[in-house]
């Protein structure tokens, strides 16, 4: 399931490189006491730089991959989409909010797929080449999307690292952090509402930057790569995992009436704003100067995952849970069957966008 990651509402204690002693606040549309006006200024004037950077290098991208501002109610709709599920969620299939990895044609069984999110981790970890010797292996990570903090916990306990997760519900914000406690990782891990197109984090901070099936929420896809590749580091790697419609023909200027009109039913539940394709997120990387740009279509490798969420939600405690969650959570269950439908038709790609910062700036 996709992730909520733009911000609204209170927060979870800052990352401590942003507590200052000022008591100013940042006017910003989500304020985040604690972050002192220099900083803002100095990261807003680099944003401004990127997107300078972005508007004079970029290629012509699908029309749902340009600079857009977010659906009205946007935001709010994805908050109250996972305040109100993560608990479902939770008690039916555990910590983990996403996908899981299979082999190509794999009949899984029931007790295969918890095991099978834990491999989606992995493979994406391999697929980007992160490094586990103890001199390279990542030491700060960023989970942007980060759900009730699953792939967090797991990163920090694989690799020691200090790990900060960003979500817009408070409700995963809390039982992320919630659970970090329970699993002895509150010094390595911690979570907070935040706005995946405004990071709450200096620039260059994180030497890996994950986002494990949020991007299909995000109205500006550039600018949300854009934020990813700012907190990275000099050579640190960027991992996007995300739902994309497939890539157009060149005789084609945008999908089919049909399959937007699929596309619409799906996003209209999950709220989510217009799809773009993996080669934009390929022309977005690329205008962004960032290296090693990685693509691949794994959607036969989650082909088992929607029919084993389906199977779950009508047993007994699936039924039940559904019931009490409420509306959303319940149109979100309905239109599962469209997601194997999207990508049964080839229209719906799960891909993985890896690249690399550059060791120095261009």
């Amino acid at each position: 399931m996709a992730h909520a990651a733009a911000a609204t509402g209170a927060l979870a204690p800052l990352h401590p490189l942003l507590r200052c002693t000022s008591r100013h606040l940042c006017a910003s549309a989500s304020p985040r006491a604690g972050l002192c006006l220099h900083h803002h200024r100095r990261r807003r004037r680099s944003s401004r730089r990127t997107k300078l950077a972005v508007r004079a290098m970029a290629p012509t991208l699908s029309s749902s991959s340009t600079a857009a501002a977010a659906p009205p109610g946007l935001k709010e709709g994805i908050a109250g989409l996972y305040d109100e599920s993560s608990g479902v969620w939770e008690s039916i299939w555990g910590e983990h909010m996403h996908h899981g990895f299979y082999d190509a044609g794999e009949a899984a069984s029931m007790s295969d797929h918890r095991r099978a999110q834990i491999r989606m981790i992995e493979e994406s970890l391999a697929f980007a080449a992160v490094p586990d010797d103890a001199e390279k292996k990542p030491k700060s990570v960023v989970d942007v999307g980060c759900g009730i903090g699953g792939s967090s916990r797991y990163l920090a306990n694989k690799y020691g690292a200090q790990c900060y997760g960003i979500t817009l519900s408070p409700v995963q914000a809390e039982r992320g952090n919630a659970l970090a406690a329970e699993q002895g990782l509150s010094d390595k891990v911690s979570f907070q509402v935040g706005d995946a197109l405004e990071q709450p984090f200096p620039d260059g901070q994180f030497d890996l930057v994950w986002s494990m099936e949020s991007g299909e929420h995000m109205p500006d896809k550039r600018q949300f790569v854009s934020e990813l590749a700012r907190v990275a580091a000099p050579g640190a790697r960027i991992i996007i995992v995300t739902w994309c419609h497939r890539n157009l023909e060149p005789s084609e200027e945008s999908l089919k009436p049909d399959e937007l009109n699929l596309l619409k039913r799906i996003c209209d539940a999950y709220y989510l704003p217009d799809w773009c394709s993996p080669s934009d997120y390929v022309k977005i990387a690329e205008s962004l100067s960032l290296e090693d740009i990685r693509t691949a279509d794994w959607s036969e490798n989650v082909a088992p995952f929607w029919p084993a969420v389906i199977k779950s939600a009508l047993t007994w405690k699936g039924l039940t849970s559904l019931l009490r969650s409420g509306w959303k959570t319940i149109r979100g269950a309905m239109v599962m069957p469209l997601m194997i439908e999207g990508y049964k038709k080839g229209l719906i790609k799960f891909t993985i966008i890896t690249c690399r910062k550059p060791e120095t700036t261009q």
